[in-house]
Order: structure tokens, then sequence, then C-alpha cells
């Protein structure tokens, strides 16, 4: 269901607190490819939707009206995953294309991605 939603400027993702366990909702830019949700953690792993989703990978996603109870995880840096989030969300967000080098941004953001299957 958010395949079709893929242009939409902007995703919420709502994590669980890893200390108060109540839920915080974030606004994050988003790419999909292939069935999977990217995200980019500017701020790594020290950003507060990152490790809440260390502490607990159940979240929920939306997208304009669409919702969705899922799970995230970290990307395996140096993989060919790791290599479409940053292309992917490069791509959409920063005018990255083929043969150009990646925005500073894409190169130092921590990947987290969703699968939506």
């Amino acid at each position: 269901m958010f395949e079709r939603l893929a242009d939409a400027d902007m995703c919420y993702l709502t994590t669980t607190g890893r200390n108060t366990r109540t839920p915080h909702e974030i606004e994050i830019w988003f790419g999909i490819r292939d069935g999977t949700l990217f995200m980019l953690s500017g701020g790594g792993d020290t950003a507060d939707w990152v490790k809440n989703i260390k502490k607990d990978p159940h979240v929920r996603l939306r997208i304009n009206t669409q919702t969705a109870a899922l799970k995230a995880r970290q990307v395996k840096l140096g993989t060919r995953e790791d290599t479409v989030a940053r292309e992917v969300l490069d791509s959409k967000y920063m005018g990255w294309r083929e043969g150009k080098k990646l925005s500073s941004w894409a190169r130092g953001a921590l990947p987290v991605a969703i699968d939506l299957d």
C-alpha cells in the first residue's frame, strides 16, 4: 500500500520511547525501493528515534492517510542495501544521479529500513 505513496514529501514514524515507553512521532524524509522504506539519520545512532528502534523495533508508519504497524531495523553498513538506501534518498531530496558523488548528508547519515511486505 505504501509503494504508491513513494513520491510523498514526508512520512511520520512513531517509535516507543526507550525510557518513557510513550509514543514519539517524527516527520522524516524517506525513500522506497523494492518493498523497503529507507530513512537516513543525520544524527547517526545518537538520534533518539534510532536509539528507540534499537530498544524496540516495533514502529508505526504513516504516509498521508495510510498507516501500518511494522518493524524497523538498522541497515548493515557497507552492504548493497546500504548503497541503495543512500542513493534512493539522495536522488529524491538532493538531486543525486548515477555517476555523481553522493551529498555529504547521504554519505554520513545512518540508514534505517522498514520492510513493507
